[in-house]
């Protein structure tokens, strides 16, 4: 994976007048949002919501141990060693969430993702007419938002502790942060996020058609 950052600089098309770095900028997590034309000004923030939600810092050390436990169950961040895993502790945030609490809200900004170390967290999406359906509860190593930390899009449902939870927390800057250091272990996050993310979402869809298929996980839970 050494080089990653320099082939993609180089594979990028770059306009006439525009510089090499100014076309890489646009491949950044945390200028997505300026890429598509949105205000910064809507974006809601992992400090922010910290501070909103009473968020205390919770040890790295302690942090990173309970995700390295919990992801080498998982059949996708599985494959990340446990060297990994624990240089992720430079890029991750670890927090305590008080129960009753909104993490992430539907329909908003956000450019962070969390995985769930413990407690419990409610996943539920409120449709246009004002009914809420309760999608899921996710549980410890579970992760919840990355879809608009890839895509800068808007947050899908919304996500409540139902107990106090221990969360880790993963920004856009971070991320780009770990491109620039890391890139192999950048390379190798993004890729499995997207996979497991992938295989929800062909879950979803298999539920929503009423046709599983042989890729559906018999325990799966859309979040």
């Amino acid at each position: 994976m050494k080089g990653i950052l320099g082939l993609l600089k180089r594979a990028m098309p770059v306009k006439p007048g525009e510089d090499t770095e100014e076309a890489f900028d646009s491949l950044l997590f945390t200028t997505a949002m300026a890429e598509q034309g949105l205000d910064p000004a809507s974006l809601m923030p992992w400090e922010a919501r910290a501070t909103e939600i009473g968020a205390k810092r919770l040890s790295p050390t302690r942090g990173n141990k309970l995700l390295q436990a919990l992801w080498s169950k998982d059949k996708y961040m599985g494959r990340l060693s446990a060297e990994a895993i624990s240089r992720l502790e430079k890029f991750f945030e670890f927090a305590t969430v008080p129960a009753d609490r909104d993490i992430i809200r539907q329909d908003e900004y956000g450019n962070f993702m969390i995985v769930l170390l413990t407690g419990s967290i409610a996943v539920d999406r409120t449709h246009p007419w004002g009914e809420q359906l309760r999608l899921t509860e996710a549980r410890p190593g579970d992760i919840l938002g990355e879809m608009s930390l890839l895509d800068s899009g808007l947050r899908f449902s919304m996500c409540a502790t139902l107990a106090e939870c221990e969360i880790a927390v993963l920004s856009a800057e971070a991320l780009d942060e770990m491109m620039s250091e890391d890139p192999a272990l950048a390379a190798s996050m993004i890729a499995l996020l997207a996979r497991r993310l992938s295989m929800r979402l062909r879950v979803v869809s298999a539920r929503l058609s009423d046709k599983p298929t042989s890729t559906q996980p018999p325990t799966t839970q859309p979040q």
